[in-house]
């Protein structure tokens, strides 16, 4: 089969959906049964996957300073759609798929994955242009797909009842945990540890974009009603690019750094992030809402004890045979949280029995199957035309 595949989303600082959409480009580049793989990128092909975030980095750079931002992005949708449309011409024998949310327009057989509803649940947590958006253009992209992936069954249903897609359009593929994310000897981890300042399980850390839908005020207040010996002995490390709307977490975070009990780190090298997972006592990730929470995966396949939140995915993605293995609480509720903080940092009895079920549990979720079970879904959308 032939495929063309959009890798906008593969953007620095890659988030969930670019990392999604790296890992996908890679895994088509070499699946046998990819005759043809050729990837797009805003307004041109891509020669292959490493070179999209290069090609990426300067329209990324004109949309976070452009002004009337609402405006310069349907202008940009359309002038992207005309300059697709010509240089797809005579590709109607090609699949397409984005893997973020908006198709573009495409003569063949399309499909686009929806990673969640947050723009519709919880729209005060997005910029507003990005709501207005989505608004305008992804009703038009659920009809014209084929099929719809998402990555977790709870987002599917929501899709069924919110948005009224057909239930049978839709296919859930979950995502994958890179094998860089596993458990590691404390002696692997001391020098990049050191390179931040930081001690082998000394730490409780949080990889996440600073926005508010990840909840890092609320956790960050639970985290201050700590004991001040526990907050001594295990700092928080905030990892992750500074995102949007953070009036509040700046007021919570900067007395806790000035105190030296919070760290952070920003956005960190690809090649660190396994060993700051490895490295790190307990992990927590109370978002209010997800799609699927790849964080949560990758810090139980490093063999870390989680904290998460109860509802969306997140609860799914780390139900195991044998029960939940992470702690699940209340995001809404920052008592549960300080409790909850207080206990995966504390709890031994029950760290020792979530950590190597975790492991085995994360082993579950590779990227190796999530380009199998996509390609299969391209291999079902094309026998049905």
């Amino acid at each position: 089969m032939k495929v063309v595949f959009n890798v906008d989303a593969i953007t620095a600082p890659l988030t969930g959906i670019g990392r999604y959409a790296l890992e996908l480009a890679r895994g088509l580049a070499r699946h046998a049964e990819i005759d043809a793989l050729r990837l797009y990128s805003a307004y041109q092909w891509v020669g292959d996957p490493e070179r999209a975030l290069g090609a990426n980095r300067t329209i990324a750079a004109v949309r976070r300073h452009v002004p009337f931002k609402s405006a310069a992005l349907e202008v940009y949708t359309q002038l992207r759609s005309t300059l697709f449309r010509l240089h797809t011409r005579g590709m109607r024998d090609w699949l397409l798929h984005t893997p973020n949310y908006v198709l573009m327009p495409f003569d063949g057989v399309a499909l686009t994955t929806v990673h969640d509803l947050s723009w519709l649940n919880h729209p005060e947590t997005h910029p507003p242009e990005r709501v207005r958006f989505l608004e305008r253009h992804l009703p038009r992209s659920l009809e014209q797909a084929a099929a719809v992936f998402t990555d977790s069954q709870f987002i599917a249903d929501e899709i069924v009842a919110k948005l009224a897609v057909p239930r049978e359009k839709l296919r859930v593929v979950p995502l994958g945990v890179d094998a860089a994310y596993r458990a590691r000897a404390r002696g692997e981890c001391t020098a990049v540890l050191a390179r931040h300042g930081l001690e082998a399980q000394a730490y409780l850390l949080v990889v996440a974009t600073q926005e508010p839908r990840k909840n890092l005020a609320r956790l960050a207040r639970a985290y201050a009603a700590l004991p001040a010996a526990l907050r001594k002995q295990h700092p928080l490390v905030v990892v992750g690019a500074r995102g949007w709307l953070n009036a509040e977490l700046e007021r919570v975070l900067v007395p806790l750094e000035a105190r030296g009990e919070v760290r952070r780190l920003g956005y960190v090298e690809e090649s660190e992030l396994p060993l700051l997972y490895a490295g790190a006592h307990a992990f927590a990730f109370p978002s209010l809402y997800e799609g699927f929470g790849l964080p949560v995966l990758e810090a139980l396949a490093s063999g870390v004890p989680v904290l998460t939140s109860q509802g969306s995915s997140l609860a799914e993605i780390v139900r195991g045979a044998d029960g939940e293995l992470a702690l699940c609480v209340d995001a809404l509720d920052e008592r549960a949280l300080q409790y909850g903080i207080e206990r995966i940092l504390t709890d031994v009895e029950w760290r020792a029995r979530v950590v190597a079920a975790g492991v085995a549990h994360a082993r579950l979720f590779t990227w190796t199957r999530c380009v199998d079970a996509t390609v299969a879904v391209y291999r079902e959308a094309l026998a049905s035309t």
